[in-house]
């Protein structure tokens, strides 16, 4: 049996004391945080509790560390970032910032999260057209080059889906957008903090993410890239003190959006949730992405082998296996739902998704809890 690294010299294993408490498995819907959030926030508390806005400016300094630091993990420059409350609103910005002409066409795939599918119908009255192309295949990305060829406006794809972990070869799919004058949207909340992502190798025009998932941060904060050169070709439909240029300044009259990606940004930030997800994303940095990605695919292939060893049928498509967190298996005809609900009772914190039960480990998790999560499972679906 293999031993999966632990990250035990740079003290990784005492940063995640849940790994103490259950098997948790659903990093993919919303991750524990590490101790370094905890205490971050707590010091954020009790400055405000004793000193109200006096620490204000250094507050604001973590909020820079914090773009500068998702700036890294996606090989963006820091006016290329926008905070965002999450990907949603991002995806939002996007579909409701292009000025649309009746008969364009949004390619999506028939597997995404709602946020990537409702946003882009929402847009009918406009006269778009959303057409949803199927994965299936050993080449999930064919079909979707294929409609990208056939003509369209945009294509908005997620990096990983979220309920098979189908992976997508973002630079395949960028160059065929960047050479058919598409435009190339990615819903990147199952990538960022999970495996190494580039927006420049995959010459996204927009890529979103929540951090509060593989980036170890809290619900209520996440980023939003987007390429310099297509800026200008979304509108504004939020202004406020915090999207203009000369930001601070009250006493001006006049004004100007921001030239950067923070005219995304139209009232107060979140400091609190920056000070709990600067402190995830400095445990990814110090780690390294490389070494991350590494770390999750192991424990992904670990549990592909245990699970099948057991008797299980992987949802997830063999092509994808093990190149991103997410890895979902049949329940032996039992409800998912009920298997999911007795795991959950019994420690094994997971998830029910793509017609089965989702486990989605990080670089921290042991391998004990790997263990324990498939003879769990095992002994309730009776493979």
């Amino acid at each position: 049996m293999n031993t999966l690294a632990s990250f035990s010299d740079i003290g990784l294993n005492t940063e995640f004391p849940v790994n103490e408490q259950c098997q948790y498995l659903n990093h993919a819907a919303v991750a524990p945080w590490p101790e370094s959030a905890r205490k971050a926030v707590a010091q954020f508390a009790q400055e405000n509790t004793q000193l109200g806005s006096a620490n204000y400016m250094q507050w604001l300094n973590i909020e820079a560390q914090l773009r500068s630091n998702l700036a890294s993990l996606v090989g963006a420059s820091v006016d290329s970032i926008a905070f965002v409350k999450n990907t949603s609103e991002a995806l939002s910005f996007v579909a409701y910032g292009i000025d649309w002409q009746p008969g364009d066409v949004v390619i999506i795939s028939d597997e995404e999260f709602p946020s990537n599918r409702i946003v882009w119908e929402s847009l009918a009255s406009k006269g778009v057209i959303v057409n949803a192309v199927s994965l299936n295949g050993e080449t999930p990305e064919q079909h979707i080059l294929d409609a990208i060829a056939q003509g369209a406006r945009l294509l908005s794809i997620s990096a990983i889906q979220y309920a098979s972990g189908t992976r997508m070869d973002l630079t395949k799919l960028g160059q065929a957008c960047r050479d058919n004058g598409v435009l190339f949207c990615v819903d990147a909340i199952q990538a960022i903090g999970a495996v190494q992502f580039d927006v420049n190798k995959c010459q996204c025009d927009f890529a979103m993410a929540d951090g509060h998932k593989w980036m170890l941060g809290p619900e209520g904060l996440g980023l939003f890239y987007v390429r310099p050169e297509v800026m200008n070709q979304l509108s504004l439909n939020e202004y406020g003190w915090h999207m203009i240029e000369h930001m601070g300044d009250y006493s001006r009259k006049d004004w100007e959006i921001a030239k950067t990606a923070r005219r995304f940004e139209c009232g107060s930030p979140n400091l609190l949730a920056a000070h709990a997800l600067k402190a995830g994303t400095d445990l990814l940095l110090n780690i390294g992405m490389d070494k991350v990605e590494a770390a999750i695919s192991a424990r992904v292939n670990y549990l592909a082998s245990e699970l099948t060893s057991a008797g299980a049928k992987l949802l997830t498509p063999h092509h994808s296996l093990g190149r991103s967190g997410i890895i979902t298996f049949d329940t032996n005809g039992h409800n998912p739902v009920e298997i999911w609900q007795t795991l959950m009772k019994d420690g094994v914190i997971g998830m029910h998704r793509g017609g089965g039960i989702r486990y989605s480990p990080h670089c921290h998790t042991p391998q004990a809890a790997l263990d324990t999560a498939v003879e769990k499972v095992a002994r309730l679906c009776g493979w």
